[in-house]
């Protein structure tokens, strides 16, 4: 009998978000497969989790899912993490995840912690519509993307590293004041938060 992909949410701030559900089943699989495996076991040390750990990034998950197929065919589980929050999710994993169900694989969500609805969550912006961009381009199709991202009746969610933050901001108000159709209130929430042990938000 084939094995199960669990793809599992692990804490995006503070470890006491991680779920009775993830702590179990991180124990009981036979390989978890992480975006970082330094981060994974330092999150698997705190849980007292000892099981073997792979890593599956940008750089090598074409051949590496592959061999996890295999192993879940062969009959292990796996479970997929990210450094945090839900896997697949602007992170590594959905190759391995199609890759599994079109090999008739089981697939199984352990739901928990997702930055996008975090953000969302405390933003003060309108839920009812939103649309996640995830990481923008470094330079090549950035402004066409502005231009398409201010055209949505939608908050949007973005992800930026701090460091391009500010530069970020004026493509948006820039973006923004060329719209002549429309009359535009902009509303930006910066949100930060620090990984880990410890959580810090600041609006």
């Amino acid at each position: 009998m084939a094995g199960i992909l669990y793809v599992v949410a692990t804490p995006i701030g503070n470890l006491g978000d991680m779920t009775r559900r993830a702590i179990d089943v991180l124990s009981d699989v036979d390989v978890i497969a992480s975006e970082d495996t330094r981060v994974t076991r330092r999150l698997l040390s705190h849980f007292d989790i000892e099981n073997k750990c792979v890593s599956y990034h940008d750089n090598n998950e074409q051949y590496r899912s592959e061999e996890l197929v295999k192993s879940l065919i062969d009959g292990n589980s796996v479970a997929l993490v990210s450094d945090a929050g839900t896997p697949c999710i602007s992170d590594p994993g959905y190759r391995v995840v199609n890759l599994a169900k079109q090999s008739g694989i089981e697939v199984v969500s352990v739901p928990g912690p997702s930055a996008v609805t975090a953000a969302l969550s405390i933003s003060g912006l309108p839920t009812d519509h939103f649309f996640f961009e995830g990481f923008l381009p470094k330079k090549k199709g950035r402004q066409t993307r502005f231009q398409f991202l201010s055209s949505l009746e939608a908050s949007i969610v973005v992800f930026q590293p701090l460091w391009v933050i500010l530069v970020s901001f004026l493509y948006v108000e820039k973006s923004l004041k060329n719209l002549k159709k429309h009359s535009w209130e902009l509303l930006v929430t910066p949100l930060r938060i620090f990984l880990r042990k410890t959580q810090r938000v600041n609006l």
